[in-house]
């Protein structure tokens, strides 16, 4: 039985020994940092937020899900607001604490929204330990286009859904546009298929003449 065991283990280590060879998913070895492997497209190291067309308007909304959700408990919101004080659906700022983040991948899974992802880039070495990887929304940021290359399945996934969402909303907006127009016009039509009952006027009669006043007796 022992036997066995060795034989089998040691099969498989023959085989990825003659795989290195001419398999690149089998290299051990490789010359980094000029060569690097490709990450698998689940890959998952540190968060980011995206945005689809300017930064200032990024997918987040602040909602706090994911800051309730994580489990170290390493990201921070604070909503933005207008000029009167009222809560505005985006974030004044969004700070994660690499330092602490043990990329588990939850924010990106309690996200209604799909603004944040992992991302795949792993080199952050920084000099400072807790304020350098201390990233801000800044720093987070990144465009859909990131998110499309190094997640296609996903990005396509999740570009369908928002544009089947998005021609929703369109289609229940004309629905509603042509239903208050089609009500307008059964009233204006009604309105004018009311007769008339304002009574006729008639012309002003000349006054009569006083009564004489009676003789006193």
């Amino acid at each position: 039985m022992f036997g066995i065991g060795v034989l089998k283990g040691m099969a498989v280590t023959f085989k990825n020994f003659v795989e290195s060879y001419y398999k690149k998913e089998r290299l051990t070895t490789i010359e980094y940092p000029e060569k690097r492997l490709a990450e698998k497209e689940r890959f998952r190291n540190f968060p980011f937020l995206i945005f689809d067309e300017k930064p200032e308007d990024p997918r987040c909304v602040a909602c706090d899900i994911c800051a309730k959700e994580c489990p170290p408990q390493c990201i921070t919101i604070v909503r933005a607001q207008d000029a009167q004080g009222k809560p505005l659906k985006k974030p004044a700022t969004f700070d994660i604490d690499y330092s602490i983040c043990m990329n588990c991948g939850v924010c990106e899974e309690v996200c209604p929204f799909d603004a944040i992802f992992m991302d795949h880039e792993f080199e952050l070495a920084e000099y400072g330990r807790f304020e350098d990887l201390n990233y801000t929304i800044d720093r987070l940021l990144k465009p859909k286009e990131h998110f499309m290359k190094i997640r296609p399945t996903d990005a396509t996934r999740i570009e369908a859904e928002l544009k089947k969402k998005e021609n929703a909303k369109k289609a229940a907006a004309e629905k509603a546009a042509a239903a208050a127009k089609a009500k307008a016009e059964a009233a204006k039509t009604q309105a004018s298929q009311v007769p008339d009952t304002k009574p006729e006027t008639k012309p002003n009669e000349p006054a009569q003449p006083a009564d004489p006043p009676a003789e006193a007796k």
